[in-house]
């Protein structure tokens, strides 16, 4: 019986050879370094780029906000809320008769401007929670409202204002920013104190909706004669209603 003998196979690891490198093995030669060369410290990584870029936005918000010498430093800081009152005091004074004890707000009750429906809607929603009267009236469904809000206003060109705009206890305050900010600082309250309470009956006549069809037109706006054909009936407004005999003058129903 014959026994093979096999020969020991020993890496012998000659430090003269060329240092062997290759793209997917970065570490390799780590791996076979001495190991004095373990104990070194490891260099310092640089950061990330999100950190950098989060400080270079830091950097660039600081320097923008810094005042320069045509920006004073009180321009950055909030203005206090007595600044409201006093700039009213120097605008003209804008009434509407007969509104003394009740809120009148003009608005638009389309969609075609987002940004105007969403602040008509914020608006209504804020009034409305006051529960006191409100007198809403809206363009869309007659614009002798809009020619009525630029008498009041004084607008005499063919311009029209922005929507809403509000008056309270027949004065006028203002549109949706200056409605919100008092609201905010809690100053509405006092405007709507000693205001007629809301009536949250429904009115049998035009459901609420404050407006109806036109008798003479059936809504039509056009009215046919023998003599002339068709013509545009003076009863009604462009959309063939009319306000309502019952309710119009009444406060709103909430």
């Amino acid at each position: 019986m014959l026994v093979t003998r096999t020969k020991s196979k020993i890496w012998n690891h000659n430090t003269n050879s060329p240092k062997f490198s290759c793209p997917s093995f970065k570490d390799i030669q780590t791996l076979f370094s001495d190991d004095s060369n373990c104990n070194s410290p490891i260099p310092n990584k640089k950061p990330n780029i999100f950190h950098r870029v989060r400080r270079v936005s830091a950097v660039l918000r600081a320097l923008s906000v810094r005042p320069g010498p045509d920006l004073p430093l009180k321009t950055l800081l909030p203005q206090p809320e007595s600044n409201l009152k006093e700039t009213r005091k120097s605008e003209p004074l804008i009434q509407i008769p007969g509104a003394e004890k009740k809120i009148v707000i003009y608005f638009t009750s389309l969609r075609v401007i987002r940004s105007t429906f969403d602040d008509c809607k914020a608006v209504r929603t804020i009034l409305r929670s006051f529960r006191v009267s409100i007198d809403e009236r809206d363009v869309s469904m007659d614009s002798g409202f809009m020619e009525e809000l630029k008498t009041i206003l004084g607008i005499r060109e063919k311009t029209k204002p922005s929507l809403p705009r509000v008056f309270i206890g027949g004065r006028y305050i203002g549109g949706a920013e200056e409605i919100r900010q008092l609201h905010e600082a809690g100053e509405l309250k006092k405007y709507v104190e000693g205001l007629i309470p809301a009536d949250l009956s429904t009115c049998e006549v035009c459901g609420g909706h404050r407006f109806i069809l036109c008798d003479e037109c059936n809504g039509s706006h056009k009215y046919y004669s023998e003599k002339g054909g068709f013509r545009t009936c003076t009863s009604c407004n462009e959309n063939g209603l009319i306000r309502c005999p019952s309710c119009y003058y009444a406060p709103i129903t909430l």
